[in-house]
């Protein structure tokens, strides 16, 4: 009785540890990102206040994991919110990426809400994200969106991936068209694998804009050289159209990992150039959109978990309203915040 006993115990805890070995999580995640920044303007600023304000960087909750449910076939979920530390309107959470996922020997499919393919192509090329100098600040997109399916293509050759992004037409509200991101991607965006990195996508209907662009980042022993290119066309005014580019670099100094980028905008539709517009503006009349920006600036980890950081960056531009020129207010912002994950 009691060897009976003692065997049916053990296969118990045998059991539930094999099935332990095939889930991975719930992992649960979170970061907490708040800056102290002066801005001329407030065109660039998380929250659009001028003078010297808090800014939550995207802090952010969420949960995570995987499960085995047959061989080759695991369930991938994903459910994060944002968490605003600085809002003084009681609006504390916000969504974030949160789908539902099948990953399989061929590719992996997404159903939620998640960044579209053609944001992701961005890599580690945007050195200043997810703060008041990320490159959303000249142009679109780099969106959140909802209601859409994600395919991402195992790594052909260990090298390439192909992915895709469909929002279904009848769940969007404020447009007929078909929305959807192509992306192809090359190396590794992490410069660990490769130490290079290259993308080039494509995109119609989200944002209300069509846009391609083409992204590379190298890395050279403590050098990380970057560029961004991209084309967009609004499908609201069709004059409001034109390429932007970036290029930035980045040199880790014992720990120590110094920072600038340049970046130029001709098409108008960034946060920036909107922010100063106003509403008022007629935008149908405008023409050779000429928007400038740079920005320098240094992070250090203090440890795993905990960053901190500062920038300076500085917005300036110029547009033609019925052939008259039209210069854009200033903006000068500088930051310095703390960055901790756990």
């Amino acid at each position: 009785m009691k060897k009976s006993f003692i065997s049916a115990s053990i296969a118990s805890v045998l059991a539930m540890a094999s099935a332990s070995a095939l889930a991975a999580g719930p992992d649960f995640y979170g970061r907490l990102d708040l800056a102290v920044t002066n801005a001329d303007n407030g065109t660039t600023t998380m929250n659009g206040k001028e003078g010297t304000v808090f800014e939550n960087n995207f802090s952010h909750i969420g949960v995570k994991g995987s499960e085995k449910i047959a061989d080759g076939f695991d369930i991938i979920y994903q459910m994060e919110f944002g968490v605003d530390n600085t809002t003084t309107s009681g609006k504390t959470f916000s969504a974030r990426n949160t789908f539902l996922g099948l990953k399989t020997n061929a590719g992996t499919v997404l159903v939620g809400r998640n960044d579209h393919v053609f944001k992701q192509t961005e890599g580690g090329v945007d050195l200043f994200g997810n703060t008041n100098a990320d490159i959303d600040r000249l142009i679109v997109g780099q969106e959140r969106v909802a209601d859409g399916i994600w395919y991402y293509s195992p790594k052909i050759a260990d090298l390439v991936t192909l992915n895709a992004t469909y929002l279904l037409k009848d769940n969007q509200t404020d447009t007929e068209e078909q929305q959807y991101a192509l992306s192809a991607t090359l190396g590794d965006k992490k410069l660990k694998a490769h130490n290079y990195y290259v993308a080039a996508a494509y995109m119609d209907g989200i944002a209300n804009v069509e846009a391609y662009r083409v992204v590379g980042q190298v890395k050279l022993a403590d050098f990380k050289l970057g560029g961004l290119f991209q084309n967009t066309e609004s499908k609201e005014f069709s004059n409001m159209e034109g390429n932007s580019y970036f290029v930035n670099a980045a040199y880790n100094l014992n720990g120590v990992n110094l920072k600038a980028e340049y970046g130029k905008d001709e098409a108008g539709l960034g946060k920036y150039f909107q922010n100063s517009i106003g509403n008022a503006a007629d935008q149908a009349t405008f023409s050779d959109v000429n928007v400038q920006s740079i920005t320098v600036g240094a992070d250090y980890r203090l440890a795993k978990s905990t960053l901190i950081y500062g920038h300076y960056a500085m917005y300036e531009g110029d547009y033609k309203m019925a052939g008259a020129k039209v210069d854009l207010s200033d903006d000068n912002v500088f930051t310095v915040g703390v960055r901790y994950d756990f």
